[in-house]
């Protein structure tokens, strides 16, 4: 018998598949975490507080995200936008396309945490977490799950029910941080929502200018 070819032989799959951009955001939270644990004021400078919109103090709409209230809090956005960043970056991966996908993490977490500044005028309580910018890449993943390629009318019966159970999650999760004695467990559930609203709308046009798909068709939105 014939020994298969070398080039015949099955080619291993790849331990991490994930695209680079979301698999570095995801590694960059622990590395700036890091750092942040050794700054004299634990980053707090840097926090958004919702009463600096009226003292026209915006650099913290940005520097927040950077920021994180601990390992687990770093962890479970860590893993957020490694998941379900890659759906969204396969989807814009080429060209100038991973710019479009920087824009969208970013933009969705300065909308979250403005949106969180809205709901909360002259607070000074600080906001720190990149869970709103994550929150949009999972509402834009969550147009792309089962579209087999293509982004889904913003009104499939799909995403309609998986953005109604995102939705409830975070609702569930808002409460349960104003428990008695879960003060220092708050969770910005508005950032959350503000942040899932803008990724959902923003990929229909985001794909339409920049997917890499060629079987891409206009979306509703």
């Amino acid at each position: 018998m014939q020994e298969p070819s070398p080039s015949s032989a099955p080619q291993r799959e790849k331990i991490l598949n994930a695209p680079f951009l979301p698999v570095l955001i995801a590694a960059s939270m622990p590395v700036l975490y890091w750092f942040q644990e050794r700054l004299p004021d634990q980053g707090l400078s840097m926090a958004f507080r919702a009463a600096d919109l009226a003292r026209g103090q915006w650099g913290g709409l940005f520097t927040s995200m950077l920021l994180h209230g601990g390992w687990a809090h770093v962890t479970m956005n860590a893993v957020g936008a490694l998941a379900f960043g890659a759906p969204v970056a396969r989807l814009l991966g080429k060209g100038l396309a991973p710019l479009a996908f920087v824009a969208l993490y970013i933009c969705s977490g300065v909308v979250a945490a403005l949106g969180y500044g809205l709901c909360h005028p002259g607070s000074e309580a600080p906001l720190v977490g990149a869970s709103g910018a994550v929150f949009g890449l999972i509402g834009a993943a969550t147009r792309l799950l089962g579209g087999h390629g293509r982004v889904l009318p913003l009104l499939h019966p799909g995403v309609v029910r998986a953005s109604i159970a995102w939705m409830a999650v975070n609702l569930i999760a808002g409460l349960a941080g104003l428990a008695p004695g879960a003060e220092g467990a708050r969770i910005a559930w508005e950032a959350h929502l503000f942040g899932f609203i803008f990724g959902i709308l923003a990929i229909g046009p985001l794909a339409h200018w920049f997917g890499s798909q060629p079987d891409l068709r206009p979306t509703e939105v």
